[in-house]
């Protein structure tokens, strides 16, 4: 099936590989379901690929989850090469990028919806992949890469596949190790992640009805899984 079959043409790569690479035999591509687009129907389940930016699907997700069983796959960068072009699209170098993404990254986007990550009809599928991005020296990017801008990335192989069909598949990403309750920094301790990261996640998770506060420890939160006793989690 080619990229143009399936209503590829002014996709970013990236997206426009996804939704080859979940094609299966059946599906129909860039449907029209109520006022949205979607893009793959299989049978009743709707498919959206989102690369970034969940906040812009909080209107979306939120109808179409009221008829609708809903799959949200989203791909993370487990690698990624950086390559650098001119204004008009010449390669100049390319490098890896020493940043790996994992796949608790997830919630830097996630607490954009938590509510509606619990809602019945719907599921969530992270993909982790390789990636190209691709910079271009044209002047118009963020300072932070010295105006060089993202002209597009591309999808170089999927590496691995987590799916979260009921809300507290999400709460398996908290180490087993970790004994209830517990702090931030002893959920990035045991994640062996930054703190602003485990604190996403634990923001979610509140959000989601499956974490909940246990007093304090000094000044930070104390924190356990919903309906577990302190000092242990269940298996």
């Amino acid at each position: 099936m080619s990229a143009l079959t399936i209503g590829t043409l002014r996709e970013q790569q990236l997206h426009a590989a996804l939704k080859q690479w979940l094609a299966q035999p059946g599906d129909r591509f860039e449907q029209l379901v109520g006022d949205f687009h979607i893009d793959i129907q299989r049978e009743t389940l709707l498919i959206e690929i989102q690369t970034a930016h969940f906040s812009s699907l909080r209107k979306k997700l939120g109808k179409l989850l009221e008829e609708h069983a809903v799959l949200l796959v989203y791909p993370i960068p487990e690698t990624k090469w950086i390559v650098r072009q001119t204004k008009r699209g010449r390669k100049l170098a390319r490098r890896k990028s020493p940043k790996r993404g994992r796949v608790e990254n997830l919630f830097n986007e996630l607490l954009y919806i938590p509510e509606l990550a619990c809602h019945p009809n719907f599921r969530f599928c992270v993909l982790l992949t390789q990636q190209e991005e691709i910079w271009r020296d044209d002047g118009g990017g963020s300072w932070r890469r010295k105006h060089w801008s993202i002209a597009d990335r591309r999808l170089l192989e999927v590496t691995g596949q987590i799916e979260f069909n009921q809300a507290s598949d999400y709460l398996e990403l908290i180490p087993a190790s970790l004994s209830a309750p517990f702090t931030h920094r002893q959920l990035a301790a045991a994640l062996k992640a930054p703190l602003w990261l485990s604190t996403r996640m634990s923001y979610c998770l509140r959000k989601m009805g499956l974490l909940e506060e246990r007093g304090r420890q000094g000044r930070e939160l104390l924190l356990a899984p919903a309906g577990v006793p302190n000092t242990a989690r269940s298996a």
